[in-house]
């Protein structure tokens, strides 16, 4: 428990990091979508909160921890379809980092009992929760790499 709790404390870090790299971009930069690209920052932003639900909580037999709104449309395989408002991106911020809050919670008090294993390409396979939430930092990884090459372009 100890090692993943630190890596849950890594994930929040890095969250509050990506929050800190789009501080200052404006509502438009975060939903503008370069040629080239099929979605935008805030779609990036709000997908690790649902990629981390479905990843953990879906996985597991659980309810998920946000508002559906959160969720389904941000989830692999879907691309923005509207514009995203400063009230919405608020929002999306505010989940990024509550989710991380009781994920942490729901961790340490033992809920996670089942896991229905998981072939992510990459080449990793999710057997537990615990797989599931030391992958988080990979994926996170990855988007924080899309973020920081679609703020280049906008």
């Amino acid at each position: 428990m100890l090692n993943t709790t630190a890596t849950i404390t890594q994930i929040k870090n890095t969250r509050l990091f990506i929050l800190e790299l789009v501080k200052d971009l404006s509502i438009e930069a975060l939903n503008k979508i370069p040629t080239g690209f099929n979605n935008n920052i805030i779609w990036n932003i709000a997908h690790l909160t649902a990629a981390q639900q479905n990843m953990c909580y879906v996985r597991s037999g659980l309810e998920i921890t946000v508002e559906e709104n959160h969720f389904a449309p941000f989830l692999s395989g879907t691309k923005p379809d509207t514009f995203i408002d400063k009230e919405a991106i608020d929002a999306i911020f505010s989940a990024l980092l509550n989710s991380i809050d009781r994920l942490m919670e729901d961790y340490t008090q033992g809920i996670f009992k089942n896991f229905d294993p998981w072939d992510k390409r990459y080449g990793m396979k999710l057997n537990s929760i615990e797989d599931a939430i030391n992958f988080i930092p990979f994926h996170e990884g990855m988007h924080i790499g899309y973020i920081m090459a679609l703020k280049k372009l906008i």
